[in-house]
């Protein structure tokens, strides 16, 4: 490939590889020939803006999980390497927490977790990622409290002057309207791009989940959050409406989507997306409790897998803990904005003689 290192085959080969040497082999400084200087990193709790950003974090999460290893699941991707490549790359992490750091002191217990992180790469350097990891399965799994990680982070971000994370823009009109009766399909390449564009636009916008048993396979496989793993249509239409439940008016806006046939037959599709509303119902995030009615959005990326015109597996990755850390960050903001009585005001003036 023109412009990248030797040891290099393929796209596939350089995200799969450089991912390794550095996380799994502990050659932390291969960021700095693998990153632009001025790479932004887009994830679920922040945003990093430079490569020395991305080079400390890296060295605190292998702080405090030295013992993670990360096996590479797909990799669906686009481009070529004159005008740049897209990728997205599937991870599945299993290790133990041993060590001191960010989740607080070594619990001993052992995890599983899966991230997807989308790289837009160009002569060897990557100059834009979005990483989605489930950190709340690391932490349920670990036995830590999340409330008290989220406030914990929350608390740190509202020091800065924080009041919210944005990660998109929310495009739901508010009012008697309905959704828009046709999806953007502007960011699709191929025909099953934009079929999946138009269902994803059916059921998570116009709330047409009836569409899902139209595209999945009846022995579909779904492979959630907190390392979930269901089967059949019922499965998957019970997991989105759970989803859809807890933020009602919460508006679905893909960002990115590209796909690759692939060996196993058939062809894998990859979806990055926002969403966008408020906490004012009832459903998956248990976390979040009783409805709070703050404005949160999440970040997530969905693989699916095409065989014989129908969806046999799919992958979705969101982090509740993000969700969980944008409640209390705006519940803090609500407190330090609250106007504080007035002693006496609004007392009963009939009880005065």
């Amino acid at each position: 490939m023109q412009g990248f290192d030797d040891i290099y085959t393929d796209i596939v080969d350089y995200i799969v590889r450089c991912t390794h040497r550095i996380w799994d082999e502990r050659d932390i400084g291969l960021i700095y020939t693998h990153y632009t200087h001025n790479c932004v990193l887009y994830g679920t709790m922040g945003t990093l803006y430079d490569r020395e950003d991305v080079v400390r974090d890296t060295i605190q999460r292998l702080v405090t999980l030295p013992e993670r290893r990360g096996m590479a699941t797909h990799v669906i991707w686009n481009g070529n390497d004159q005008d740049g490549f897209y990728t997205s790359h599937l991870v599945t992490g299993s290790g133990r927490h041993t060590q001191h750091g960010h989740y607080g002191p070594p619990t001993g217990r052992t995890f599983a977790s899966r991230t997807i992180a989308d790289c837009m790469i160009h002569a060897n350097k990557i100059y834009r990622e979005w990483v989605v990891a489930d950190q709340m399965a690391i932490l349920k799994q670990l036995g830590l409290d999340p409330h008290a990680f989220a406030e914990k982070v929350a608390r740190t971000l509202h020091s800065k002057g924080m009041v919210s994370v944005d990660i998109g823009e929310n495009r739901r009109m508010i009012g008697q309207y309905p959704p828009d009766s046709e999806p953007d399909l502007s960011i699709a390449n191929t025909d099953l791009e934009r079929e999946t564009l138009e269902w994803l636009h059916a059921v998570m916008n116009r709330r047409m989940l009836g569409r899902i048993k139209d595209v999945y396979a009846p022995t579909c496989q779904y492979h959630g959050p907190l390392m979930t793993e269901l089967y059949g249509v019922a499965s998957v239409i019970h997991q989105t409406l759970g989803l859809i439940g807890s933020l009602p008016d919460a508006a679905f806006m893909p960002q990115h989507i590209c796909s690759t046939p692939c060996d196993e037959g058939g062809t894998k599709v990859a979806v990055r997306w926002i969403m966008e509303g408020h906490h004012l119902g009832y459903g998956l995030l248990h976390a979040l409790g009783e409805p709070t009615g703050k404005r949160v959005q999440i970040m997530g990326i969905s693989h699916f897998h095409y065989k014989d015109g129908k969806i046999v597996d799919e992958w979705r990755v969101y982090d509740e803990l993000s969700l969980l850390m944008q409640v209390k960050l705006a519940q803090m903001a609500d407190r330090s904005t609250a106007v504080p009585a007035i002693p006496g005001e609004g007392a009963d003036d009939g009880a005065q003689s």
